[in-house]
């Protein structure tokens, strides 16, 4: 089967899925047929599919995963190698690395998650939580309504829960929901960012972990001074790794803004 046809078969079944959807126009290119694809997959509620689905949502996401390619963490430099470093303790263990989460190969990424926990259901939105869960697969959605039934209630903020990492080259993901910024940050919303980064940290040690990536928690949707969150990100590592086994710590960044910001605090 070639990728066209795997990507129309998916189709076809997310469409037949839902009563309504049969009416869905499909785009006649490839780009156009695959961005319809993600969109399903993006708004399908959280249930079961099919073997033959899974298997060949797994196979599409991993082809397109090994053409993206996977980056490995022996491939990303500490920060000790390029920086001066002089306030940072652990900048033998911490690294700075611009690019897509999904490509890096760690124990566990973390997802700026919103309090539903479920993944982000606007079609090909550019949030983090949506290209986690559409480089993942539906299992990952699966797994997230399962944890939140159990809870019983949303996700509090600065919280972490943990799921697996499906289509991801990541083993695991660390969930958890940032605080939400009006006008001014609070100090209530300082304390909650950083009660993310050490949650995620915890949970990740507790769980035999020995790599975090970790993404600009609250800086996007959020609206949480991208300055302030990653003095607030670089801090609260560094103290947690003074007294911590985890192996290697990776600040990722999407934009040029924060990686210039990283840049300044190490240097």
């Amino acid at each position: 089967m070639t990728r066209e046809e795997r990507v129309g078969s998916l189709i076809h079944y997310l469409k037949h899925e839902r009563e309504g959807y049969e009416a869905v126009r499909e785009p006649v290119d490839e780009a156009g047929k695959r961005r319809l694809l993600r969109s399903l997959m993006n708004v399908r509620w959280p249930g079961e599919a099919s073997e033959e689905f899974v298997k060949m949502q797994d196979e599409l996401l991993t082809e397109e995963l090994a053409e993206r390619g996977i980056v490995r963490l022996k491939d990303i430099p500490v920060i000790r190698r390029l920086y001066p470093c002089k306030e940072v303790r652990n900048a033998d263990r911490i690294s700075l690395w611009r690019g897509d989460i999904t490509r890096i190969e760690a124990d566990a990424i973390v997802n700026a998650a919103n309090s539903q926990l479920l993944g982000c259901f606007v079609p090909c939105h550019g949030c983090i939580d949506n290209a986690i869960h559409s480089a993942a697969g539906i299992e990952l959605r699966n797994e997230c309504a399962k944890i939140m039934e159990a809870q019983g209630h949303e996700e509090p903020t600065g919280k972490a829960k943990m799921t697996k990492g499906y289509n991801l080259p990541a083993k695991y993901v660390l969930h958890t929901v940032g605080p939400i910024v009006g006008k001014q940050v609070t100090k209530r919303q300082k304390e909650e960012l950083k009660s993310c980064y050490l949650n995620c940290l915890k949970l990740a040690e507790k769980k035999g972990l020995k790599s975090v990536v970790f993404c600009c928690i609250s800086t996007g949707e959020f609206h949480f001074p991208n300055k302030l969150a990653a003095q607030i990100a670089v801090d609260t590592v560094d103290r947690y790794l003074s007294s911590s086994e985890l192996e290697q710590v990776v600040f990722n960044v999407f934009k040029e803004e924060d990686e210039n910001i990283y840049r300044k605090l190490f240097q």
